[in-house]
């Protein structure tokens, strides 16, 4: 039986964290990952000859810099490149672009809306404001409100003094955006539909609630605190597709001695006596460790592979409540050209941005309202990129790799499982709805790879293709993420931890969650800690 001081349960990006964190610190630790490729959603394939898909996750933004600094990840080989902007195509044959220029960005607002135009700076100092104090602790554990404890009180007490930083009116605007719907909180800003729309993308992407959802809003915030290169809320794309972001951790794990076993299926956390002792594997292989990690979501952890004999009764009522619920689908589309959008101007910056083809709130909360029928969604909303315009390393020249991440796609259909007709029928539904704004885009396809809920779960174990790992509710965040009372990356058996997506502070290619994790595991070993945290110990 092989023996390790750690086992880490999935070779996604949070599991490579927390491993690398846990080898830096001297641990000997293996990652074991049931794909034949490491990276979970964070993962570049060749499933066309040639052409590199991001196939999952597609930008990166929101890896904490600290993260990237503790690791030197650039010297393990990520480089992100950012791209700037986006664009909304209108029904009418207009459009709204969204540039990085303040000034460009003003004048193309008040071509639509001078009122809007105006507004924006104000929606924007008020959305930095709430980015400002979230991104503040998105590398601590959150405290535990009911625990006397002294760690637990001295991060009550430094969340309390960074609010009593805001002023009166300040805090009463905290509490009810972190309520509202990105719907309603848009309306306080603005009157223009196609800016609406252009802005509320970020509050759905992801998650299964409309623009009017209440929490919705907080959503937008998620996506709002990630950064390149020191700018806020910048995206960019990982050269060499999103595996790059993956493969550079793996680099940096190995470098500090760790393992990482593919094709090596956990099938059960073995507890004895009360404590974790190691994992048995689907190919009856037995691997020993005082510590296990989990990456997989709270439902898979506890669910699949532990026996409920090991758990409380109440624990489990409570995993099952976790709210996982999918809404999204992708399509990765290798072209044989570029395709041209008419209503663009020629050469336009545009082009390297996220294209999107909704121009009004109504008709998201009605792609919604298809979801909640249980069918994906007739007039999608498509976060659409064209990667190799930043990064031509993914196609053969002249050649393009597009990306559609699209809302809303149900886990089940009203007819039952989803089948592969259904798979190809839902593709189409996202590729006519581009070719309405790009008449020569269907002639450039040559392959097209259709991924519903029913594939994310079955090839990278996203519970219902959920890509947060768990909702971004107020009732499953900070202290209440994944289970009140377990937020703290301890699971309810001695030497199980949790640092999956499913655990603070959430979803998307962060590598947070798998950085916390490791910080209290070596507080708990009393070994020194090698983990960045957002601000000092006050």
């Amino acid at each position: 039986m092989n023996s390790y001081d750690a086992i880490v349960i999935g070779a996604g990006h949070n599991g490579l964290t927390n491993a690398a964190f846990l080898a830096k610190a001297g641990l000997k630790v293996v990652v074991l990952e049931k794909n034949d490729y490491i990276g979970g959603a964070a993962v570049s394939r060749e499933l066309h000859k040639d052409w590199i898909y991001s196939n999952c996750s597609y930008v990166c933004s929101l890896l904490r810099p600290e993260i990237f600094q503790a690791l030197d990840l650039a010297r393990h080989g990520l480089q992100v490149t950012p791209y700037g902007g986006s664009v909304t195509f209108m029904r009418n044959g207009d459009y709204l672009g969204s540039y990085w220029d303040h000034e460009v960005a003003h004048r193309e607002m008040a071509r639509h809306s001078r009122h809007d135009a105006d507004a924006y700076q104000r929606f924007a100092a008020e959305t930095m404001r709430q980015t400002r104090f979230i991104r503040d602790f998105l590398l601590r554990t959150p405290p535990d409100p009911t625990s006397f404890r002294y760690r637990d009180i001295k991060e009550l007490l430094a969340i309390g003094r960074r609010v009593l930083e805001m002023d009166e009116e300040a805090i009463y605007d905290t509490l009810r955006f972190w309520t509202m719907s990105i719907g309603d909180y848009l309306d306080e800003f603005f009157e223009c539909d196609v800016i609406k729309a252009s802005l509320a993308g970020s509050g759905i992407i992801g998650t299964a609630l409309g623009p009017y959802s209440p929490g919705s809003a907080y959503v937008l915030l998620h996506h709002y605190m990630g950064e390149v290169d020191g700018n806020i809320g910048a995206w960019g794309f990982a050269r060499g597709g999103m595996g790059g972001v993956s493969n550079a951790i793996a680099s940096a794990l190995q470098a500090f001695g760790g393992e990482i076993r593919k094709e090596a299926e956990v099938q059960q956390i073995i507890v004895r006596n009360g404590k974790a002792a190691g994992v048995a594997l689907a190919s009856g292989e037995e691997v020993s460790a005082p510590i296990v990690v989990s990456n997989l979501d709270v439902r898979r952890t506890f669910l699949n592979v532990m026996d409920e004999k090991d758990l409380d009764s109440r624990f489990l009522e409570r995993v099952r409540n976790f709210h996982i619920r999918g809404s999204s689908g992708k399509l990765n589309i290798a072209l044989d050209g570029l395709p041209t959008f008419p209503a663009l101007p020629k050469g336009s910056s545009l082009m390297h941005s996220d294209m999107h083809f909704i121009d009004s709130l109504e008709r998201i909360e009605r792609a919604y309202d298809d979801w909640k029928n249980k069918t994906w969604s007739r007039d999608p909303y498509v976060d659409m990129l064209i990667p190799t315009l930043t990064d031509p390393t993914m196609a053969p020249p002249g050649k393009h790799f597009m990306s559609c991440f699209v809302q809303y796609c149900p886990p089940e259909l009203d007819t039952g499982e989803w089948t592969d007709q259904d798979r190809d029928a839902f593709g189409k539904t996202v590729i006519d709805q581009i070719s309405e704004y790009s008449p020569d885009f269907k002639d450039l396809i040559l392959h097209v790879e259709i991924r519903t809920p029913r594939e994310l779960e079955q090839e990278i174990g996203l519970t219902e293709g959920n890509i947060f790992q768990g909702e971004l509710t107020m009732d499953q965040l900070m202290f209440n993420r994944p289970i009140p009372g377990f937020a703290q990356y301890r699971a309810p058996v001695k030497g199980l931890y949790m640092c999956s997506s499913s655990t603070h502070p959430g979803g998307g290619v962060m590598a947070a969650p798998g950085a916390n994790a490791a910080r209290e595991i070596l507080a708990d070993l009393k070994r020194p800690n090698t983990v960045p945290e957002n601000f000092g110990d006050d």
